[in-house]
């Protein structure tokens, strides 16, 4: 799987990927961290039922209830079909996720 990730990526990246490449898929991540922003709300195309939208990592000031301290935030936004997913699996998905990459070592777990 890894190795076809990798040669669809490469096609993507030349502007050789077929629309037939791009079909039949569940989940979409899209990301548009290299445009900036602060976050965007994508839109869900079928027959995929969820797409993950990715923006620009920034360093920011979070209050750690003592002071406020610098923190690498990524905007992340979840669009999801209610007809296929349950709203509650979702909110749990995105917690896991959320963990998962503010600690990398979860993975293991």
């Amino acid at each position: 799987m890894a190795a076809e990730a990798t040669a669809i990526a490469k096609k993507a990246r030349d502007g050789k990927l077929l629309p037939a490449e791009m079909q039949g898929g569940c989940f979409t991540i899209s990301s548009l961290g290299a445009m900036g922003g602060n976050g965007f709300t994508p839109i869900v195309n079928g027959p995929e039922v969820v797409i993950l939208g990715v923006s620009r990592a920034q360093m920011k000031p979070v209050w750690n209830g003592k002071e406020f301290e610098p923190r690498n935030m990524l905007p992340l936004s979840l669009s999801y079909d209610h007809r296929a997913i349950n709203g509650g699996d979702a909110g749990r998905f995105f917690t896991y996720l959320t963990a998962v990459i503010a600690d990398i070592r979860k993975l293991l777990l």
